[in-house]
């Protein structure tokens, strides 16, 4: 009986009622993609409030330090795959002329900027370089920063 019953009430069906149904599926439908909006709008404006620093959490337990005391420019070359693998290093140029120091400091630098790490002075003739995923702090910075020795 069921089915005769439905049978029945799809053919003495009003064509008004379809058309409320249908209206109403759209609003429906209207207000989701609205709501859908709203929250990706969400979604990118607190992505902008925030740093671009995105890390990876696996990467971050296997931050590394590279302590490296170069006599040559030859060793730079070396240095800076270090950098472009997001290994923090230590650059110590007390063994190293002051001309090479010079073009060695010159040329990290520039692997520091193009990975948007950062590099400052931590001692006489001692350089910490740090990727972009890295922060330095601390109260030894700050005097050495405020005493000139910033770098």
């Amino acid at each position: 009986m069921k089915f005769l019953d439905k049978l029945v009430d799809a053919i003495n069906k009003d064509p008004e009622d379809e058309l409320d149904e249908e209206l109403e599926l759209e609003e429906e439908e209207q207000t989701i993609t609205r709501r859908m909006d709203s929250d990706r709008a969400t979604l990118v404006d607190d992505g902008s409030r925030k740093s671009n620093k995105v890390v990876n959490i696996h990467a971050t337990a296997q931050l590394q330090v590279v302590l490296v005391k170069p006599e040559r420019f030859d060793d730079a070359s070396t240095i800076a795959d270090h950098l472009n693998a997001k290994r923090t290093v230590v650059l110590n140029l007390e063994s190293a002329n002051k001309d090479v120091a010079r073009r060695i400091l010159d040329f990290l630098s520039g692997v520091a900027y193009a990975n948007d790490g950062q590099i400052k002075k931590v001692a006489n003739c001692t350089f910490i370089i740090t990727p972009y995923n890295v922060g330095v702090m601390g109260d030894l910075l700050d005097e050495l920063e405020n005493n000139g020795l910033y770098f």
